[in-house]
């Protein structure tokens, strides 16, 4: 469908399942072009209702028939619904409204604009965030959509050192112009196929996602099918720190179409290999060659250095675009200062290391890492930046066949951790498991491992249900500690709980 014809600034577009993480950003960018926005979702509470309000984009708490009307120019809907089972996409079929799935619809997006595809298994969350403040610092014209809430795309830029964010839900989105687009880009069920990327960044290529890729060829194969929707002319910037990537971008230096390849990382080549990394008082400080001075970052883990890394050649790559030069020293000194201060400031994304406060003297943290690879970078980075700070963690594994498929590197990706609460799997209702892994034997295996490392203060327990963890944590947490709850299911609320508990103790 050709969607462009339709999205005018003065049309009309209804998002069924408004409230999902990257509908509510396509969501948002359209309101931010000036189309006018509403739609429908379940009647509970997710972070990005309030984003929804900030907007004052008005949406419905449910589906019904009803909300569709004739005037609506377009339906946008998450892939979780279908005409067959959503009244409001029934009703628009009767009416003979276009409805499209949201990938396809961000496809259509993206034909619009010289536009860029951040995938990979791991990382492109916060790479598309750091791409996006990098942008803004160089004065690049482009918009970027992430798949979380990024204050850092809410607060004012330049924002000097003592601005309060606490207060901020966050923003999906940033609109500096209408050249280039730069989006996070799923690979489950090959959404990301849909994407029309003359650019892509690839972070990372491993098994994941078992329900739909059963073997590693499998989703290797996926994004090797999407780099390949890159023009002749196009640019494949890749992990070298990966074997996946490395692998994918082999595989398309093989087809001899001319697609420029540019790795970056720790063992990469070129301008933008990372030459040294060290943690200095809490801070990461790192080094690009291709970048005239060292990047200091707030953020934990070498995975984050990375990440950067990459959003430093694409930001190079459409500097270059602009300025219609291939030189190599093509940022001005004032773009390098500002984008210096704007990687200092720079505090990621919701639930990707995310700090929600601190009290009697815990720190509170959430992180989305779900995959093995996710969680040893993740804890491994934590630990880097409070080393002296017990590491209490909450992990709630998600999906029966992930844990399944990668059980031993799950079992071994914790040691990290000092203390740690295991609990029942997050089930998909997409997946039908009938084998004998469940969060009990993901206990077992992983309580073993941790006791074959020989130091007695690795605590490892067993909890099924989330909720009936908060009593003993409150006996466990103690000034000093870092608690983070981690994984895609549905713990986080335990460490605002708990985080609500200490904040009132401390109160009196």
């Amino acid at each position: 469908m050709e969607i462009d014809r339709i999205l005018k600034p003065d049309a009309f577009v209804y998002f069924v399942g408004i409230k999902g993480t990257g509908v509510c950003a396509f969501a948002e960018l359209m309101h931010n072009n000036g189309i006018k926005v509403s739609g429908s979702d379940i009647n509970e509470v997710f972070y990005t209702d309030a984003i929804l309000d900030e907007l004052k984009i008005s949406y419905h708490e449910g589906f019904d028939s009803s909300h569709i009307e004739s005037g609506i120019d377009l339906i946008i809907h998450s892939a979780a619904y279908s005409a067959d089972t959503n009244p409001e996409l029934a009703r628009a079929q009767e009416l003979g409204i276009p409805a499209v799935k949201y990938t396809d619809a961000l496809g259509e997006w993206s034909a619009k604009f010289d536009s860029t595809g951040i995938c990979g298994v791991h990382g492109k969350t916060t790479t598309t965030a750091i791409c996006g403040v990098m942008m803004r610092a160089a004065s690049l014209p482009a918009q970027i959509l992430a798949g979380s809430a990024s204050v850092d795309f809410e607060k004012p830029f330049p924002c000097g050192d003592n601005i309060d964010t606490s207060r901020m839900s966050g923003r999906s989105t940033l609109n500096l112009g209408n050249k280039y687009f730069i989006a996070e880009t799923c690979e489950y069920r090959n959404h990301f196929l849909s994407f029309r990327p003359r650019r892509i960044i690839l972070t990372s290529v491993e098994s994941d996602h078992q329900d739909f890729f059963p073997t590693y060829e499998s989703i290797r194969d996926a994004f090797v099918q999407y780099c390949r929707l890159l023009p002749d002319d196009g640019q494949l910037f890749y992990c070298a720190d990966d074997p996946g990537a490395v692998e994918t971008a082999q595989i398309i230096k093989n087809d001899n179409r001319g697609i420029e390849l540019v790795p970056y990382g720790f063992t990469a080549d070129g301008g933008f290999k990372i030459t040294s990394y060290n943690i200095k008082d809490k801070k990461a400080v790192f080094s690009i060659a291709g970048f005239p001075d060292p990047i200091t970052m707030n953020i934990p883990g070498r995975h984050e250095a990375l990440n950067t890394a990459a959003a430093l050649a694409l930001t190079i790559s459409l500097a270059r675009e602009e300025s219609g030069t291939l030189n190599a020293n093509i940022l001005t000194e004032g773009q390098i200062k500002s984008i210096r201060e704007a990687l200092a400031g720079f505090e990621s994304t919701k639930r990707r290391s995310e700090v929600f406060g601190e009290v009697s003297g815990i720190i509170f943290m959430d992180d989305y890492g779900h995959h093995p690879t996710a969680i040893k970078t993740t804890l491994e980075g934590i630990k880097s930046f409070y080393p002296s700070r017990r590491l209490v963690v909450s992990f709630m594994s998600h999906t029966y066949t992930r844990t399944s498929a990668l059980f031993d590197r799950f079992a071994q990706c914790f040691n990290d951790a000092d203390v740690l609460f295991l609990h029942k799997i997050y089930a998909s209702a997409r997946e039908n498991y009938k084998g004998g892994v469940n969060g009990r034997t993901l206990y077992e295996k992983t309580s073993a491992v941790r006791s074959a490392l020989g130091d007695i203060k690795k605590e490892t327990y067993y909890i099924d249900e989330v909720d009936d963890a908060f009593k003993p944590l409150c006996e466990i947490l103690k000034s000093g500690d870092i608690f983070v709850t981690l994984g895609a299911g549905s713990n986080r609320p335990l460490g605002e709980k708990l985080f609500a508990h200490f904040k009132e103790v401390e109160n009196g």
